[in-house]
């Protein structure tokens, strides 16, 4: 069998206040399959961003362990940001470059060598729909084709695992509707997607599965249409019943209309 590109063990954040300790992940198991889309869900606060930023490398757990897309997530951190792809909430582009030259100086800092990141950032362009937009700055853009930037720019290095934190929050409904196409060709192309989203609609559509993280600790998984069953009492159930029944919570946004 193969072995899943993320398997996490007891993970566990705990943060040193002047009130004393707070566990903001109190010890989390999972694993996600290469080549799944997995929805990881769970109200504010709940240890989902915590957990996110722990498996990307970017704060270091105070307890349990993990592997990430072949590496050991505590001994071996540079190895895992190699084989991954982060697109975090908020765009960090720089708004007073181009497109081409966001995209190239992403291969350079890659280590690509310049002939090979001017061609990956025309491939990318022409995969992501930007190839009209490689010589326009990156503060013209709108905010469906800055998001398909922030993910081109998570995919310079063809990394086999993506982490998308939110990718469509702000974004009208065609271009939200564009950003779910994006996700599904991702997978079909063999990279595995780790999403978290507040759109329980978004997470029906493109999940192959859902973790339902709530107080630090995961309440609920699997396929959504399984979680509809198991919680909601139908299939036929939307996702924010069988995640109020999970969590006890307000669902963690209103649905947003979806583009026809």
């Amino acid at each position: 069998m193969t072995a899943p590109i993320i398997s996490a063990k007891g993970l566990a954040r705990t943060y040193t206040t002047k009130k004393g300790p707070v566990e903001a992940v109190r010890g989390i198991d999972l694993t996600v399959a290469a080549g799944e889309i997995l929805g990881f869900l769970g109200p504010n606060g709940a240890g989902k961003t915590t957990t996110m930023r722990m498996l990307t490398t970017l704060l270091p757990p105070t307890g349990g362990s993990a592997t990430v897309a072949g590496h050991d997530l505590a001994s071996d951190p540079a190895g895992v940001r190699r084989r991954i792809g982060y697109v975090a909430q908020v765009s960090g582009v720089d708004p007073a470059i181009s497109v081409r030259e966001e995209l190239v100086t992403q291969g350079r800092l890659y280590r690509l060598g310049k002939t090979e990141a001017k061609n990956r950032a025309r491939e990318l362009a022409e995969d992501l729909d930007l190839a009209d937009l490689l010589d326009r700055p990156t503060r013209a853009l709108s905010g469906g084709q800055r998001r398909r930037l922030d993910i081109a720019l998570g995919l310079t290095h063809r990394p086999e695992l993506l982490f998308l934190d939110e990718p469509t929050t702000g974004l009208d409904p065609g271009s939200r509707s564009d950003v779910w196409d994006l996700v599904h060709r991702i997978r079909a192309e063999g990279t595995t997607v780790f999403l978290t989203t507040h759109y329980l609609d978004e997470a029906d559509v493109l999940s192959d599965r859902l973790i339902v993280v709530d107080d630090g600790l995961v309440a609920a998984e699997g396929a959504p249409q399984d979680l509809k069953l198991r919680y909601a009492g139908s299939e036929t159930a939307s996702l924010r019943e069988a995640f109020l029944a999970i969590t006890g919570h307000h669902t963690p946004a209103p649905e947003a209309p979806v583009a026809v």
